[in-house]
């Protein structure tokens, strides 16, 4: 069964750059085109900016430094971000972290100079500075269809509470982590692994009350008995290996990770876990985060039966987005691969730079796959890896750029997809003033802005 339907669209919102959704690599896409002198418009389907790390209760931000420890590399607007949350008292600075602490879940592997933050502090953060720089938002906003002509997008089709509206710019930025907008207007993609597998999702929630001083003094003990967390395991492994055979554990994780934030005694909780979702499919989606709310319920009380200082602990929120890892991988003029990002690249064309190691969740199992790579030193993001094939005016940025199955689990962290945005923002902007093509920018001249705006590019 089909059916025809036509309405005319009578509203169209113009702008130099159109940046499609507004989570941390399309608020950094939107702040960096605006800042760049150019006229921005940001599409958000929900009512916050930051998408998983103020929707989705996502935290904290993983590492903005080398492998080593010794350089912060991600800098520019993420680090703009974190310095305000700080200063609102809503975060603690990377640089004042470290690893195998409550802010890390005691990870050692990876987890160093993290940032602990609230949500509700960074939505407000985000608010402020996207305004401060001009940026035109539109919440509650969906993107409903791309139009184009010999690959070239002439408007996008939005949908709000007055009804449908194009939008019309001269370049547009795909930041809904699906590649929606790319796939729409044509381009080509791989799906996860190229396979049908694709790293599992997860649905975070907040945690409080817990009695700190007992929490703490029982891990201290433990930590003792399973000195190094072994396997790369963080906290509570014991518990579930206890109570796994008995069948009051069927959550398919063998460990909780739980990241205390800026606030003590306040944890966000990353432990629920649901195999074979495709994020693109609007019915495996919605099972999942009913299965996640379900996990959820099953975790908490497990925590409050068995873990020391948790008997009076409280269920703050959980989250609204369900944490999608991998989709698409939009084909661009270069695919990033893990081996690669193993051999620490650094291309002329660079646009980021970042560190995270390939943290792959497997998609068929409770743990990590055994291509799990510590990067020495860092990496960097060329601009071809966001310019998509047959398309002149879109730019990819955040988890969906050409990357494959293994480079894309070290792209996809937060603090990567951020200055991925920040990177294509300014790219678009530039083209949009000078008029050309996506695959014929001035990347010096890109870079050259990058920096002024903080960025790192190596």
């Amino acid at each position: 069964m089909s059916i025809s339907y036509k309405k005319s669209i009578t509203n169209v919102i113009t702008a130099d750059v159109a940046v499609f959704g507004g989570g941390p690599s399309g608020f950094a896409a939107a702040v960096a085109a605006a800042r760049t002198g150019a006229k921005v418009v940001l599409i958000e389907a929900t009512g916050k900016l930051g998408g998983m790390s103020t929707s989705g209760l996502v935290g904290p931000f993983m590492s903005c430094y080398d492998s080593e420890g010794t350089e912060q590399i991600v800098l520019g607007i993420f680090d703009e971000v974190c310095r305000r949350a700080v200063s609102k008292g809503g975060a603690i600075h990377p640089s004042q972290t470290k690893a195998g602490s409550t802010h890390t879940s005691y990870y050692e592997y990876g987890h160093h100079n993290v940032t602990p933050y609230l949500s509700e502090t960074l939505a407000l953060v985000y608010d402020e500075i996207a305004l401060e720089a001009g940026v035109e938002i539109r919440f509650f906003t969906r993107f409903i269809d791309a139009v184009c002509e010999n690959g070239h997008v002439q408007y996008c089709v939005i949908a709000d509470k007055a009804g449908l509206s194009a939008v019309q710019a001269k370049q547009y930025i795909d930041c809904t982590g699906d590649g929606d907008v790319a796939v729409s207007a044509g381009a080509q993609y791989v799906l996860g692994d190229g396979e049908g597998h694709m790293q599992p999702v997860t649905l975070f929630f907040e945690v409080a009350g817990i009695d700190r001083e007992k929490y703490l003094a029982d891990l201290a003990e433990k930590k003792k008995q399973y000195p190094g967390a072994a396997c790369g395991r963080s906290c509570f492994f014991w518990l579930i290996d206890e109570h796994k055979s008995t069948g009051e554990w069927d959550i398919p994780k063998t460990d909780i990770s739980i990241y205390e934030t800026s606030q003590p005694g306040r944890f966000k909780v990353n432990c629920t876990r649901m195999l074979g979702v495709d994020g693109t499919d609007p019915q495996a989606v919605s099972k999942a985060i009913v299965e996640g709310r379900r996990q959820v319920q099953k975790i908490f009380s497990f925590m409050k039966k068995y873990i020391p200082g948790c008997e009076d602990m409280m269920l703050v929120a959980t989250g609204d987005l369900l944490g999608v890892r991998e989709t698409r991988h939009i084909a661009c003029d270069y695919t990033l691969s893990g081996a690669e990002v193993g051999t620490r690249p650094r291309y002329e064309d660079a646009i980021a730079t970042y560190a995270y190691y390939m943290d792959l969740h497997s998609p068929t199992g409770d743990g990590y796959t055994e291509e799990l790579t510590q990067i020495d030193g860092y990496y960097t993001i060329p601009y071809r890896s966001i310019t998509p094939k047959g398309l002149d005016n879109l730019l990819v940025a955040g988890r969906c750029i050409d990357g494959d199955h293994y480079s894309s689990s070290a792209f996809r962290c937060m603090p990567g997809a951020m200055a991925i945005g920040q990177g294509a923002g300014v790219a678009a902007a530039v083209l949009a003033e000078d008029g050309k093509s996506t695959h014929k920018a001035d990347v010096t001249r890109i870079q050259r802005i990058l920096r002024e705006q903080g960025a790192v590019i190596k």
